[in-house]
């Protein structure tokens, strides 16, 4: 996946704009990078990805307000993550179940039953670390249930699995998000009587004034909330909804509550999110934007899972396909390849989906 960058000076400052500090450690060095962002970074393979204080983090953090295509005056400029995970899996077999390269998430032998009907039967699933992967499927294919799953929100039958190499068998929800993955819902979920801003506070980590004690002395936590407020204003302005800060959560709009969430999960800075149809009810005006969005987490280092019916979306920006359905995994590859599976056209059209079956004598050779 390809994107621009301006090469005027303007530009330049936007590509080192943050709007937190992931790692205190690198910051200073990552300042540095804005002044040389105009140069293009090329040639990025699993064995000279720049490491440590080199990863081009600032200049891709404003991935979302570049052009789709380089207009006249832009250099085009590779994205760092999104060609390692592409060469990473460049030679992995399209077959369910396939090991990857550098899985961040890992899951074995995970089953689900409700009553007498199996909700999840997923044999070994890995999603590869920096890479956007799509789970898609048809309506009751166990999508949903299998990221309850895996948050803690929900208890499997059977199984185990693993998040960047930490066990999270019997882990509640709370911790599996303090550890780095963070999830957003089918349904959404907001606190309608609280403001935008409020509820994007609310998903701010270890926050010191949390406490009946603590809150009493302003001075231990006053300059953690007041970055905090910069933060969650600068992922609001992000995500188009700045001027909605201090209205009530509960007067948004459907797709305005899926931007809220997802800007509400990355306030926690996430190694991965996962995203249960990030663009259901989402105003088309909005979707190339949300895209953009999506894009610009991978190059900042995180990895993303989602789960979309749109498949000219998935297309366009997974880097690797995982397709369930009645509960199992049937199909992973590379977009282009997983589109043309015959498994995934049964899936979600049928078997004789290209069947006209108002001729007669058609039928008759079914029968």
């Amino acid at each position: 996946m390809r994107r621009t960058m301006r090469t005027n000076d303007d530009a330049a400052a936007r590509g080192g704009v943050r709007d937190t500090e992931r790692d205190g450690a690198r910051d200073g060095a990552r300042d540095a990078d804005v002044a040389d962002a105009k140069e293009t970074v090329a040639g990025v393979t699993p064995t000279n990805l720049p490491s440590g204080d080199d990863r081009p983090g600032k200049p891709f953090h404003d991935l979302a307000k570049w052009a789709t295509k380089a207009p006249e005056g832009e250099k085009l400029i590779s994205t760092a993550y999104g060609d390692k995970v592409s060469e990473d899996l460049r030679f992995v077999k399209n077959e369910p179940g396939v090991h990857k390269p550098d899985p961040i998430l890992v899951a074995d032998k995970v089953t689900r039953k409700f009553g007498g009907m199996t909700a999840v039967n997923v044999d070994h699933f890995e999603i590869e670390r920096h890479g956007i992967t799509a789970l898609i499927g048809p309506n009751g294919a166990g999508k949903t249930t299998f990221f309850n799953l895996m948050t803690g929100f929900d208890t499997p039958n059977t199984g185990s699995w693993t998040f960047d190499g930490h066990d999270l068998e019997h882990v509640r929800p709370e911790r599996v998000a303090r550890m780095g993955m963070v999830r957003t819902f089918q349904l959404t979920k907001v606190m309608s009587r609280l403001t935008v801003l409020d509820n994007m506070l609310l998903g701010a980590p270890v926050q010191l004034g949390e406490g009946m004690f603590r809150a009493l002395v302003p001075g231990l936590w006053r300059k953690q909330e007041a970055a905090n407020r910069e933060k969650a204003e600068a992922l609001l302005e992000r995500f188009l909804l700045i001027k909605k800060k201090d209205d009530f959560a509960g007067a948004l709009s459907g797709g305005q509550r899926k931007l809220l969430e997802m800007a509400r999960a990355l306030m926690s800075d996430p190694q991965l999110v996962m995203l249960d149809e990030p663009m259901a009810g989402v105003n088309p005006a909005l979707k190339q934007s949300l895209l953009d969005h999506i894009m610009a987490l991978r190059e900042e280092g995180t990895t993303v899972l989602f789960v979309e019916h749109d498949i000219n979306m998935v297309r366009h920006i997974a880097d690797w396909v995982t397709v369930m359905a009645e509960g199992r995994i049937v199909a992973e590859g590379q977009p282009k390849s997983v589109m043309n599976d015959p498994a995934v056209i049964d899936a979600y059209l049928g078997a004789h989906a290209n069947i006209d079956l108002g001729d007669d004598s058609v039928l008759e050779g079914l029968e």
